[in-house]
């Protein structure tokens, strides 16, 4: 049962104490919540820094922050104007984000109907979300999945949240799924089998894996594809070669090119796959969310000592003209080989629209089950 306590007061985030402040509540919400994995300070600061996301580019950004009587923080919010999907849909939606509060329902409103205002006042009609602060984030809520640990980049909240949002007025437009499997359960042969036909009546098909020495033009070679890929998409906006390169660089301090998979017709890429080890069980165990003093070096160490056993794969691409030829399948099928000769026994593909039909039959196939879900929330405004 939610909490009975005097309405918050909720104001804009102004300088550096309440940035700080921002940052900082997760760490005290979650401290006793045992499948919540700190994120990296840094990363939410580069996030809402309009000086160095590439998001700030097209989109716009105001935080807000909810004290009780006695000025603590209670809650967060951030409210999300975001003009790669405005200019794709022209639909008046705007997005919520960074979205953290007490299991209280006064505080939540009050956070949301600030969020809304700001969002009314830029022309709009719609807020959805969470989004942090885009799709192309992480992003989503999760709704199922409660008791176990989310993969990295993965959203994780308390359960309340949804019952706060429904009750506030939002309802889900589109549910995701975060589809695990495991070298004890998957069964992955009979995809092999498919795969292995396929690219037999096939011949001028080509696989290899990322050029580090070439990392700016693979990175940009991997955004054509995502891009012209999931043009059709629900939700999808573009990233910017500015976002995508932001990304990449991101991704290269962890990334291991054998598990991103190129595939090429006749010379020509056409679909990728990218795969990540899960750092989040090297995250766990510093639970300040400082990589300094002594954070940077526990990182590399547990990233060395095997502690990091199983994968993410969040991205996907394949391009329009090759769609339905089952090269989802064969990635993911070559991820699973490939994992599997490394010693990596367990994958995290996420997230899975619901509505992605062929995808989801492929990994089923293998044996892969739906482990957590997830959704997106919208509400007039």
């Amino acid at each position: 049962m939610s909490q009975s306590a005097p309405s918050p007061e909720v104001t804009p985030v102004n300088g550096w104490r309440d940035k700080r402040a921002f940052i900082q509540f997760p760490y005290k919400l979650y401290k006793d919540a045992p499948f919540w994995v700190p994120p990296l300070r840094m990363d939410t600061a580069t996030q809402t820094n309009p000086k160095k996301n590439a998001f700030f580019a097209h989109g716009d950004m105001q935080l807000f922050l909810a004290r009780d009587t006695s000025g603590q923080v209670v809650g967060r919010i951030a409210a999300i104007k975001n003009g790669m999907h405005l200019s794709k849909y022209d639909d008046g939606v705007g997005f919520f984000g960074y979205f953290e509060t007490i299991d209280d329902e006064a505080t939540s409103r009050a956070l949301l109907d600030a969020a809304a205002q700001w969002l009314k006042a830029q022309g709009l009609s719609g807020m959805r979300g969470p989004a942090n602060p885009s799709l192309n984030d992480t992003a989503g809520l999760l709704v199922g999945g409660f008791d176990r640990q989310p993969s990295i980049l993965m959203p994780y909240n308390f359960e309340y949240y949804q019952h706060h949002l429904e009750n506030y007025g939002f309802s889900k437009v589109m549910t995701m799924w975060a589809y695990y499997g495991h070298a004890r359960m998957n069964n992955v042969d009979r995809l092999r089998r498919g795969t292995d036909l396929l690219m037999k009546r096939w011949p001028t098909l080509s696989f290899r894996n990322l050029d580090m020495s070439r990392f700016e033009d693979e990175a940009r070679l991997l955004m054509d594809i995502y891009n012209d890929a999931w043009s059709e998409n629900w939700g999808h906006v573009p990233m910017t070669e500015a976002e995508f390169s932001q990304l990449a660089k991101e991704m290269k301090q962890i990334i291991d090119p054998r598990l991103v998979i190129i595939v090429e017709d006749k010379g020509e890429a056409v679909a990728f796959a990218v795969s990540l080890p899960d750092m989040n069980y090297a995250f766990k165990t510093i639970p300040s969310g400082r990589l300094l003093p002594t954070g940077l070096l526990k990182l590399f160490f547990l990233a060395s000592s095997g502690i990091i056993r199983e994968i993410r794969m969040p991205l996907m691409g394949v391009k329009k003209s090759h769609q339905g030829k089952s090269l989802d399948a064969i990635l993911v099928a070559k991820t699973s080989d490939i994992a599997l000769e490394l010693g990596l026994n367990g994958c995290e593909m996420s997230w899975v629209l619901d509505n992605n039909a062929r995808l989801i039959n492929a990994l089923e196939t293998m044996g892969a089950i739906k482990d957590k879900e997830y959704a997106l929330l919208e509400c007039a405004i």
